[in-house]
């Protein structure tokens, strides 16, 4: 079986719900969330923010770790692209900036 990207969410509501064996009135209802949005959440129709997923997976007894874990292989190429963004600094010509100049202020009457 295949998710799209967009369901990821509604799939993961859904079986939270099914785990825990709460209606989607209960579990909006421990989970501080209207029952009409959870249902949005669950259908697909609306995407629930991380901290809303992790308030529905507490509600049903359940932790969500949504921290990512950076490989090695994007620290490699993080790194490689702040080696070009120097050298790409580096090869700029230097310009001096004119000095700030400021509109002069309105004088108002009194």
């Amino acid at each position: 079986m295949s998710i799209r990207t967009d369901d990821v969410a509604a799939e993961l509501i859904a079986r939270i719900r099914e785990n825990s064996g709460f209606s989607q009135t209960e579990l909006a209802r421990r989970s501080g969330l209207d029952r009409s949005v959870l249902s949005a959440y669950e259908n697909g129709r609306r995407q629930p923010s991380a901290a809303a997923l992790a308030r529905i997976a507490a509600a049903a007894g359940m932790q969500l770790d949504l921290a990512a874990s950076p490989g090695v292989a994007a620290d490699e190429h993080s790194g490689r692209v702040l080696a070009q963004v120097l050298e790409l600094a580096e090869a700029l010509p230097y310009r001096p900036r004119d000095e700030l100049t400021y509109p002069p202020l309105i004088q108002l009457r009194a």
